[in-house]
């Protein structure tokens, strides 16, 4: 008895070469794709309710990528798709020609099959795309290992590596070709009904202070934000505050039942290369129990002090701060660092102190501009692959010491091309009462003439003014506007924060333009 007509005339789904012979056929079921689509043109409510991120590019049968992706579309103007409202759009397609025109479309709908279980077959179809994607970068993976015509470098291939089974991971293998624009469109009015839902101002991650909120709208996911400052200037405390600000966020966020996609918070990563995890922790709770960082590391502390730190310590046990303090980081492992992180704690916040502890991969040899240009673009990379800010910390030059006003410039970053070039924000943070403080003339005596006790005054009342201030310069913004952010500094517990309403007073809306 002859076997029956198939119901769909799939071709076999094998590949042809020396390296992939014919009867090795690559994970994939057509039927699957065929009875999940004809689920989704029987009721359009299919896809609305998919727990899997598919995409037309996850489907194996070229033709059912495109019938997906038209899907989508029309979906998108709250069009209702059946086969006949798909027809117009695959007359001429000739690849659909081959499987019987434009009747397959009604084909797809004849026995409703899929609508038992579409999430399954959504499943199914997502999955065995990932393992196509890790089939081709494994090929890879041998291909370029045992090529030895190029220059051999085990430890960039293992890094490469790494990278290419992230985005299998993650999801992202076979999705990084260009999207629509529709597709990006989307993407933009869901980072705006954010800023929106968050009462204004943060479209990306929190920084914990609303004015900074209000100048940058928050941190934006994929960009590269530098921090520079002189020494003394508190670089680090402002990025730890801001570490603990968005962990923080997140970790109350979730407690009241807000979705992860709809926090302004998230889980931060923090790549310490000169302070230890412990110091970090210890400025932490400093700033949480409103007990200085001096007193704590000293221990002279009272019973009452004692107790407010074990509370402080206790709310931050669960915090979703993650500290790493290797020394000696080369770009490429932490970026490998990175990838575990994320993928074991969505990580949605980077943070690297400092830029210039970084070692390239030492092609670079002795020219440190060029290694400092190649861990500046690692970092942009790194922000990009894995869709999150990245803050990193940098030195400035000892220009700054020779002006008469110390505010920095962007020229002032040391090996400063490259930074400026791949940072899609420079931030400088500057504090006038620490260079204040260096000019306080001798104090004066009983015996002193009249000027000399003038003069001190003088310096006395214009440190009291410029005490705890400091500014953060928006000295480059791609996403808006520079400028001058003011903010109140209290070294005794390390914290940044935003100035009240009455020590603003002084300023007008002009200054901070």
């Amino acid at each position: 008895m002859p076997s029956p007509e198939p119901l769909f005339p799939f071709p076999a789904t094998t590949e042809s070469g020396p390296d992939s012979p014919a009867s090795r056929a690559m994970p994939a079921n057509l039927e699957a794709e065929a009875a999940f689509l004809g689920a989704v043109l029987i009721d359009n409510r299919v896809v609305e309710e998919l727990n899997t991120p598919l995409a037309p590019t996850h489907f194996f049968e070229p033709v059912h990528g495109r019938l997906y992706e038209r899907i989508l579309q029309l979906l998108d103007r709250k069009a209702v798709v059946t086969p006949v409202t798909l027809r117009p759009y695959f007359e001429s397609d000739e690849a659909l020609k081959a499987l019987g025109g434009t009747a397959y479309l009604a084909r797809l709908t004849s026995d409703g099959q899929g609508l038992v279980a579409p999430r399954v077959l959504a499943e199914q179809i997502y999955e065995l795309a990932m393992l196509r994607e890790l089939v081709r970068v494994g090929r890879e993976l041998v291909d370029n290992a045992i090529d030895t015509s190029q220059e051999i470098e085990p430890l960039a291939q293992i890094e490469r590596a790494e990278a290419a089974l992230y985005q299998v991971a993650e999801g992202a293998g076979g999705q990084s070709e260009a999207q629509s624009f529709s597709q990006a469109t989307r993407t933009a009015i869901f980072s705006i009904e954010k800023a929106f839902n968050s009462g204004g101002h943060v479209s990306g991650k929190t920084t914990g202070m609303s004015s900074v909120n209000a100048k940058i709208g928050g941190l934006h996911d994929s960009d590269l934000i530098i921090l520079a400052g002189r020494p003394g200037m508190g670089k680090t405390s402002l990025v730890t505050n801001i570490a603990f600000n968005t962990a923080d966020r997140y970790q109350n966020d979730m407690a009241i039942g807000i979705a992860p996609e709809k926090s302004v918070g998230a889980p931060v990563a923090f790549f310490s290369l000169e302070m230890s995890a412990d110091q970090l922790a210890t400025r932490v709770l400093a700033e949480q129990s409103g007990i200085s960082s001096e007193s704590l590391r000293t221990g002279k502390i009272s019973r009452e002090d004692f107790q407010q730190l074990s509370f402080a310590s206790q709310r931050l046990a669960q915090l979703p701060l993650f500290i790493d303090d290797t020394p000696g980081l080369t770009i490429a492992a932490l970026r490998a660092r990175a990838r575990r992180l994320k993928r074991r704690h969505d990580i949605g916040l980077v943070i690297v102190d400092y830029l210039q502890l970084l070692s390239g991969t030492g092609k670079a040899g002795d020219n440190r501009v060029n290694e400092i240009s190649e861990i500046s673009r690692g970092l942009k990379q790194l922000a990009k692959e894995l869709h999150v800010p990245v803050i990193a910390l940098s030195q400035l030059s000892r220009a700054v010491e020779q002006r008469e006003d110390k505010r920095p410039l962007l020229s002032d970053l040391r090996e400063s091309g490259s930074i400026e070039q791949d940072a899609d924000m420079v931030w400088f943070v500057f504090r006038e009462d620490y260079y204040h403080k260096a000019r306080e003339p001798k104090e004066p005596t009983p015996t002193d003439p009249p000027a000399v006790h003038e003069q001190h005054m003088q310096w006395a009342q214009e440190m009291e003014r410029l005490n705890g201030l400091a500014e953060l310069i928006v000295a480059k913004q791609r996403h808006g506007s520079t400028g001058k952010v003011r903010l109140r500094f209290e070294a005794r517990i390390t914290k940044f924060s935003d100035l009240a309403p009455e020590d603003m007073a002084g300023y007008s809306q002009d200054d901070d333009e």
